[in-house]
């Protein structure tokens, strides 16, 4: 909760993590993949972390609005 207190005094979206799908992790990369909301989008998390020594190095991450069922062009959903 501070943090979203924190983001949102700062101007910046609040992201709220609803679910999380699956962890991946090969080597010293792990990937986590979420869903939820950001600034009350429905959306999905794609967050890729490198660990080294047992500390997070680097973190890439991209964040994308899931569409409505009526616009998928499969059956298989975002996730």
């Amino acid at each position: 909760m501070k943090a979203q207190v924190e983001a949102a005094s700062a101007g910046r979206p609040v992201i709220e993590y609803e679910r999380l799908h699956r962890v991946l992790a090969e080597g010293s990369f792990v990937l986590s993949v979420c869903e939820g909301f950001l600034a009350g989008v429905h959306s999905s998390f794609y967050d890729l972390f490198r660990i080294e020594h047992g500390k997070l190095v680097e973190h890439w991450d991209t964040i994308e609005a899931v569409p409505a069922p009526s616009q998928w062009r499969n059956e298989n959903g975002k996730f």
